[in-house]
């Protein structure tokens, strides 16, 4: 039995969607909610994988059992190697498979894309890190300064006892590659980009990862009407409580 094409033919740009929302999840499972995957990745349990959904969500559970599946599959029990392993190595290991079926879903949505499409299409994704190498650099999250692209001055803010907002304002020549520097290994907790001081970021009160305002769709205008900032994540955790 031959498995089918996709029925509906998606854009380059649906696909990238799908592709980076994939990718997201699994990100923040690697990175941000080790502990919990670590937890559930029993190996006693049956054959686990571990999923990226479009929506920045992941999840570890059996693999479907429709036969053949309706997508491509990540890497069969990623939960029997986990206590034969350094954590961290084992980590780098689920990224190198989640990466490969990352790219086996975008190249399986996009099977009826022509050639310059799927050339299209492959360099979008190239411009992102791989999962691979932002789990093998993750550092604990820093403070940053929160910058509107194109700024003179960079901004960082703070949150005093009763959520109001304290903005410190220094010029750009003043100290900018120290703090370029020293924040350099913040990573967003959605695309997994490195920080830049060229970019605005915000951080979550609640987790306090941070992120690009793009990711997130928060504007530098629409973060100054915010008191306490609640990332989609934490937001989504609280609607489920």
């Amino acid at each position: 039995m031959n498995q089918e094409m996709p029925s509906n033919p998606k854009s380059v740009e649906d696909i990238f969607r799908d592709y980076s929302g994939r990718r997201a999840g699994i990100v923040r499972a690697l990175c941000y909610d080790v502990h919990e995957v670590y937890e559930l990745c029993d190996p006693e349990k049956e054959n686990l994988c571990l999923y990226g959904h479009p929506n920045d969500m992941w999840e570890v559970t059996l693999p479907a059992e429709e036969v053949p599946p309706e997508l491509p599959e990540p890497a069969l029990g990623i939960n029997f190697a986990r206590d034969g392993m350094d954590r961290k190595d084992w980590l780098s290991l689920v990224a190198v498979h989640s990466d490969s079926w990352l790219l086996s879903v975008a190249f399986y949505l996009g099977a009826r894309l022509n050639r310059n499409d799927r050339k299209r299409l492959f360099g979008m994704i190239n411009e992102l890190p791989t999962v691979y190498e932002v789990v093998t650099r993750k550092t604990p999250m820093k403070d940053k300064p929160m910058m509107d692209i194109g700024s003179k001055s960079k901004v960082s803010t703070k949150r005093s006892s009763d959520g109001q907002v304290k903005s410190n304002s220094k010029h750009v020549d003043e100290g900018y590659g120290e703090d370029e520097d020293e924040h350099s290994d913040t990573l967003c907790g959605t695309c997994g980009g490195s920080y830049s001081a060229e970019e605005f970021w915000i951080g979550c009160d609640i987790c306090e990862r941070w992120f690009h305002g793009k990711c997130v769709k928060i504007t530098p205008a629409k973060a100054e009407s915010i008191k306490q900032y609640k990332c989609p994540n934490c937001s989504m955790k609280k609607s489920r409580q």
